[in-house]
């Protein structure tokens, strides 16, 4: 599943509102153990353009 939600983002990722939605959705799918690995991609992927983003969603887990 982590590797689905990993390609939908590649492909939304030309749309902030639109990869925040995936983003979200992919969050309730996996489990934590993929979340760990998720957060990791996704900070590394797409940390310069969607910072923001990913902390606001990210910060929901702690």
């Amino acid at each position: 599943m982590l590797e689905y939600v990993k390609t939908i983002l590649l492909k939304v990722s030309f749309d902030k509102i639109l990869f925040e939605k995936e983003l979200r959705k992919g969050f309730r799918m996996l489990v934590p153990t993929e979340l760990v690995e998720l957060k990791a991609w996704c900070y590394q992927q797409f940390a310069k353009i969607y910072r923001r983003i990913l902390n606001r969603v990210f910060a929901t887990a702690a």
